[in-house]
């Protein structure tokens, strides 16, 4: 097809992607096309980390960092160097064009980076990723996004919701491109703890699972590598629902799953994009930065960052509260599987096993974590047996499934 004046290839057309929905690479492709000026605003003139799914949803997905050496000449790349060390060449977005030579390649989601790329070491957002507990219900996230935008507001700045496309809510901030990295964290942190102080009884700014409870902010989002689902990215879902620009005023009435690959391109169609305006609205962050000393200045200091990262001068013991000599909460882990279904069928042995411990777990309970590799993710799980008894809680065993995590090291094939 003929695409902004280029050509681009869509291979093996009719191939289904959404096996529950129907919808087929060709479908994926003109999405794209259809809501491509909006996904330009979120995603485009960014390095985007491509994340493919060639065998559909239902089968093994990858992160690719390196754009592909096979890529028409048209398709733009800046290289990026990582916490890690490593450089990438990662895809840059100009035009509708590259959005389906994506597509074609069953990347799903557009993954970029909150930094353009004419400066890759000032980002230009901050994003508030609203990350539910298990348990939480969308009121409560919508009622905690009403106390992010007056948090905003309070702080000068301009908050853009969006759903994330799964069971959140993410609200990006354009920020004067004058911070780096680091700094834009340090005020991502100081928000969460702001928004946790006005709603503690909602959300939560602990890293640590076992910690948490409500929503949880998750500053990290914020630290240099780390990448966020764009507005109008579609996602992994039965349904393939997308993640929506929003308008303020719409939370209160809408759903995630009103927003599909299907229902997406009428609606930019009839509203167009709600965050249309939004690279006029960059604010300083330099009120969150004086809040983050104070906070320092009170004994909060920096909190955990993510495990593959460089130990910070000011961090705290990157150790989950769990494994310290004396545990804040009674954990024990159930298993490890490359497959989350199959980690899933070891929790439902376990609870077989413990019947009666497992009739008192509350929803919060089983931490479900997807730990990201080089190029896979793979599923851990845990009990929090805190509303356990203690005569009751069964101790460590053996880890059921127990998969050697460090296998798994390439990409899956297409077919």
């Amino acid at each position: 097809m003929t695409v902004a004046g280029r050509e681009v290839t869509v291979s093996n057309p009719s191939k289904v992607l959404f096996p529950e929905a129907g919808y087929t690479k060709l479908d994926l492709v003109r999405y794209y096309l259809a809501i491509a000026d909006g996904a330009l605003r979120a995603a485009g003139n960014r390095p985007n980390v491509l994340v493919r799914y060639p065998n559909g949803i239902d089968g093994e997905f990858f992160y690719q960092k390196r754009a592909p050496t096979s890529r028409p000449s048209w398709v733009d790349v800046v290289s990026l160097k990582f916490p890690s060390g490593r450089t990438a060449e990662e895809v840059v977005p100009r035009d509708a064009a590259t959005f389906a030579w994506m597509a074609n390649l069953a990347c799903l989601e557009l993954h970029p980076h909150p930094v353009r790329d004419d400066d890759l070491d000032h980002p230009d957002e901050l994003r508030v990723d609203l990350d539910p507990v298990p348990g939480v219900e969308w009121s409560q996230i919508r009622a905690v996004a009403g106390v992010v935008h007056a948090t905003l507001k309070d702080f000068g700045l301009v908050g853009w919701p969006k759903t994330s496309g799964s069971r959140g809510m993410h609200i990006y901030v354009r920020i004067e491109r004058r911070w780096t990295f680091a700094e834009v964290r340090r005020a991502a942190l100081a928000f969460a703890r702001e928004v946790e102080r006005r709603a503690p009884d909602l959300a939560t700014s602990k890293w640590w699972k076992e910690e948490r409870h409500g929503v949880f902010l998750d500053y990290n989002q914020n630290a240099k590598d780390r990448t966020v689902a764009a507005a109008y990215s579609v996602r992994p879902k039965p349904d393939a629902r997308v993640s929506a620009p929003l308008a303020w005023k719409e939370i209160e009435a809408c759903e995630p799953g009103d927003f599909t690959l299907r229902t997406m391109p009428d609606r930019f169609k009839q509203v167009g994009d709600p965050h249309s305006t939004m690279d006029a609205h960059a604010g300083s962050i330099e009120l969150l930065l004086e809040l983050s000393k104070r906070h320092a200045k009170e004994g909060l200091g920096d909190a955990p960052w993510p495990p593959h990262y460089q130990k910070q001068a000011d961090e705290p013991p990157r150790v989950q509260p769990s494994r310290r000599r004396i545990p804040k909460r009674p954990l024990v882990e159930i298993g490890r599987a490359e497959k989350k279904d199959d980690a899933l069928a070891g929790l439902e042995r376990w609870r077989a096993r413990h019947p009666e411990a497992a009739s008192h777990l509350q929803p919060a309970d089983v931490l479900v974590d997807a730990m990201r590799g080089r190029f896979h993710t793979w599923t851990r799980i845990r009990v929090n047996l805190q509303n356990v008894p203690e005569d009751l809680r069964p101790p460590q065993e053996e880890l059921d499934p127990n998969e050697e995590v460090g296998g798994w090291g390439k990409p899956p094939s297409s077919s």
